[in-house]
């Protein structure tokens, strides 16, 4: 019987790798929206993160969330992208 391959994906705060089941997905969609991407199947630019407050600090101080994503990110999308995060990774 064949093993079937599990999908490994980086995150951008701590650039581990991880199974992508554990991690969120976070898109940028065509039309320049960001959103969350629970299914992984969303069209779009994605990067994906670990579910603690503390790789989200870090993807965001070193800017590698907003590299990932291809798009400046203001303030307020910061906050917005945080608290979706915050509230699914729990």
């Amino acid at each position: 019987m064949k093993n079937k391959k599990i999908p490994m994906r980086s995150c951008v705060g701590c650039r581990e790798k991880k199974e992508k089941k554990y991690l969120i997905r976070i898109v940028r969609t065509p039309d320049q929206q960001v959103q969350l991407d629970p299914g992984g199947k969303m069209p779009g630019r994605g990067a994906y993160i670990c579910r603690n407050e503390d790789c989200f600090k870090k993807a965001i101080k070193s800017k590698s969330l907003a590299k990932a994503l291809d798009m400046d990110l203001d303030d307020d999308l910061i906050v917005e992208i945080s608290n979706m995060v915050l509230k699914n990774g729990s």
